[in-house]
């Protein structure tokens, strides 16, 4: 009888320095590792903060340079919001959720639930004239990641782009998968036994933001510094998931 418990471990990679524009994520995480004397392995995951992605790629705003519409102007007056900023909600939105004094929560052009569209002036260097948005395609971004650090170290690692997210009916943020790639994004886990052999029937993980919000609990979202997370020991399917896998399809939702 195997008793060895397995195991995880989840290690903040460290000196990541401010990203700009046109920055080698790959390079700079692979000095990372190499700074606390770890190299990749194959099963490996790393769990990289959509700000950075989006740094990285230039997803920079000047508010300067937007003309707020009619619509952002009257979402504006009613959620008191800079109605610049609303008009930039707006050009990445599907659908507009909740509005209220403060509050803008919108179905994402990605497919996902979030507050202001996932446009966020924390963190960013620049005047207050500067936002940032989410990357444009989380998963090709998170696949880029992953064949750069494949080329570069042989390792086949899976990747999660992560954001904060708050959630209905609960209280604080936490951390979820917006882009997944080389690792599953969701497993079914029906058709599997329990203890006692009985058959799950409705069992699915949202395998990528277990491991998102696992990470969550130390890169933060203050001034923590901590934005790439490597998640070692998981022993993950070979099954390849994306981010928009974890997307409910709306005839499945019942509360839209």
């Amino acid at each position: 009888m195997d008793l060895q418990a397995p195991s995880v471990t989840i290690t903040a990679l460290p000196g990541i320095p401010f990203i700009r524009p046109g920055d080698d994520l790959a390079a700079l995480i692979l000095e990372a590792t190499h700074r606390i004397g770890v190299s990749l392995q194959t099963g490996d995951a790393l769990v990289v903060t959509s700000k950075i992605v989006s740094k990285a790629e230039g997803r920079y705003f000047d508010l300067k340079q937007v003309e707020p519409g009619a619509e952002a102007q009257r979402l504006a007056a009613e959620t008191r919001k800079d109605p610049r900023i609303v008009e930039l909600v707006l050009q990445e939105t599907r659908k507009i959720s909740r509005i209220a004094p403060g509050v803008l929560v919108v179905q994402h052009r990605l497919g996902f639930v979030s507050a202001n569209a996932g446009i966020d002036q924390s963190n960013v260097d620049g005047s207050d004239d500067t936002v940032l948005l989410l990357p444009a395609d989380p998963d090709v971004s998170a696949a880029r990641l992953r064949d750069q650090l494949r080329e570069r170290t042989g390792a086949d690692v899976g990747i999660v782009i992560s954001d904060s997210h708050g959630r209905p009916f609960r209280m604080g943020n936490i951390g979820v998968a917006i882009g997944v790639a080389g690792m599953p994004a969701v497993l079914d886990l029906r058709g599997r036994p329990d203890l006692f052999g009985r058959e799950l029937k409705i069992s699915i993980q949202g395998y990528g933001d277990l491991v998102a919000s696992a990470a969550n609990l130390l890169t933060g979202e203050a001034d923590e510094g901590r934005p790439v997370v490597m998640v070692r020991g998981l022993q993950f399917p070979p099954l390849v998931g994306r981010g928009t896998d974890l997307n409910r399809a709306p005839e499945h939702d019942l509360y839209r």
